[in-house]
């Protein structure tokens, strides 16, 4: 339908869309009240449904919506709350929009621009079915739009990150004397990859006690699919701004000092080590990145002596880099991306990555703290379950759902790069300039998972053999004709080509006998 612009005869009454990962406080809507403004938030099942969620997430998103409701009441805007089982929610965006412009004869809808291709093509839609005008404004959240990363690899074959990244820290001042980096240097991320110390113990997390029992009850009256676990009484993630800024502030006092360091390593029951745990906060938008960046070189100036630079710029580099390149890439290879798989994997995902019931002590420690805790850090995800998901060659929509429903972080533009690309490598290297792959080797340099374990992690073939050493070099064998020529895996193959004939037999034959026996590993 042809939109209408309302008149001067027509009272102008807007109609503005939050969505549940746009809880900006500072954004400039929310500057002043306006009578002729409405905002409507809204719990739907077609946000609930489209993948299985994990129990925290929906929840966790909820309940930061219903605080985000309240605070913006508090300070005189109108609000429209949809909970999940009002009579009247029609429970989709369009439906529940379409119903109150009718009812309340609105003149014009607005909505901040979604982060997500599908809810983006539902909002346009609905913009072309309404009667009346309607407008679209930024997020104001990211320092980069949605198709800068386009613009800036425009006529170039391979999309570096690390090329984008130094263009943002020029372009933003960020860490910057001048045109130069501050140190001279750009990167430290060969300085951040150590093993914690055997009796290290890392500062205990700072968690929440935020009863959601509420939010819990209502979703349990309903048939929404949720996986994992949950402390209703004790939710430990943060639900408001003012929570998230605790956490940031807990993270600059407590961890930032070691966070470069150890953001690589793994140790057993230790689900926080000295990651942030913002991304969850930064996602809904409750907090921003400009913000957090700032707060964390402010930080630094003040104790120079206790934060290096190392630990200081690969949590920099995590955030005006790596996020914002993720989302780049997403809004320029979507829909496209959503079904790439250069392996061609087929298989369906261990019924244990659902329970964790593993003897594999990586696989089960990153799986069950992903059930309780809903959260894993970078390298639990890319190096232990979805390592073990491209070594046994699943297909890339089983582990992009499983990823995308379990972690409480897990927004699609920023999920399934991740997954898709640089995990599964499914993208056929856009993301990636190789598959990120290991035995066993990798994960005991990195991690205390291997010492109990009940498989041994230096025996290839027969009983015990780590599962992780025979399906590497299967891996590499299946897929010789898509590999063999990238440069930085060369070597591997050279390593592959001089093994015995035998020893390259017994290593395909354990391999085949873990995968027909993969949900008893």
């Amino acid at each position: 339908m042809i939109n209408v612009e309302p008149t001067d005869k027509m009272a102008n009454k807007t109609l503005r869309l939050v969505l549940g990962d746009q809880l900006n406080s500072n954004h400039s809507w929310f500057k002043a009240a306006d009578n002729s403004v409405t905002y409507v938030m809204m719990e739907i099942r077609s946000e609930t449904d489209y993948a299985s969620h994990h129990i925290q997430k929906v929840v966790g998103i909820f309940s930061a919506m219903r605080s985000f409701s309240k605070a913006l009441e508090l300070n005189k805007h109108q609000v429209i709350y949809m909970y999940l089982n009002d009579e009247d929610n029609l429970q989709s965006f369009e439906k529940n929009i379409q119903s109150l412009i009718a009812k309340d004869n609105f003149t014009h809808f607005e909505y901040q621009l979604p982060d997500e291709f599908r809810v983006d093509v539902v909002l346009k839609e609905l913009c072309k079915s309404i009667e009346i005008s309607s407008s679209v404004i930024d997020s104001e959240h990211f320092f980069t739009s949605r198709n800068e990363l386009e613009h800036f690899f425009e006529g170039k074959k391979t999309f570096v990150m690390e090329n984008f990244y130094r263009m943002l820290r020029k372009k933003h001042d960020v860490l910057m004397e001048g045109n130069q980096p501050l140190t001279g240097k750009w990167n430290y991320d060969s300085e951040n990859r150590k093993k914690l110390p055997k009796n290290h113990k890392p500062t205990p997390p700072l968690v929440f006690s935020n009863d959601v029992s509420i939010v819990l009850e209502e979703i349990h009256t309903t048939d929404i699919k949720t996986i994992g676990n949950i402390d209703a009484v004790n939710f430990v993630w943060p639900i408001n701004r003012e929570q998230s800024l605790q956490l940031l502030d807990f993270f600059l006092v407590e961890c930032l000092q070691l966070f470069g360091s150890f953001q690589d390593a793994m140790t057993p029951n230790e689900w926080s080590l000295y990651h942030s745990r913002l991304s969850f906060s930064m996602n809904l938008k409750m907090i921003s990145p400009q913000e957090v960046i700032e707060k964390a070189i402010h930080e630094w100036h003040k104790r120079p002596d206790e934060i290096e630079f190392n630990q200081l710029e690969g949590f920099v580099r995590q955030i005006i880099g790596w996020r914002e390149y993720m989302r780049g890439i997403y809004w320029l290879k979507m829909p496209e991306y959503a079904s790439m798989n250069f392996f061609n994997n087929k298989e369906k995902l261990p019924d244990w990555f659902w329970t964790g019931d593993t003897k594999m002590n990586c696989l089960k420690d990153a799986i069950n703290q992903s059930l309780n805790f809903a959260y894993a850090h970078h390298i639990q995800r890319l190096m232990i379950t979805g390592n073990f998901a491209l070594l046994a060659g699943i297909h890339p929509d089983e582990i992009d759902a499983w990823y995308l429903g379990i972690y409480i972080d897990a927004i699609e533009w920023v999920e399934i790069t991740n997954t898709r690309g640089m995990s599964q490598f499914a993208d056929g290297g856009i993301v990636g300039t190789k598959p990120y792959v290991s035995s066993a080797s990798y994960i005991d340099k990195m991690s205390h998972y291997c010492g109990t374990c009940f498989y041994r992690k230096e025996i290839k073939t027969g009983e015990k053999a780590c599962p992780f050493n025979s399906l590497y070099w299967n891996f590499y064998d299946k897929n010789e004709d898509k590999l063999a020529k990238n440069p930085r895996i060369g070597m591997m193959y050279n390593v592959w080509r001089k093994m015995k004939p035998e020893a390259k037999v017994a290593l395909l034959e354990q391999a085949e006998y873990y995968l027909k026996k993969i949900n008893e590993l």
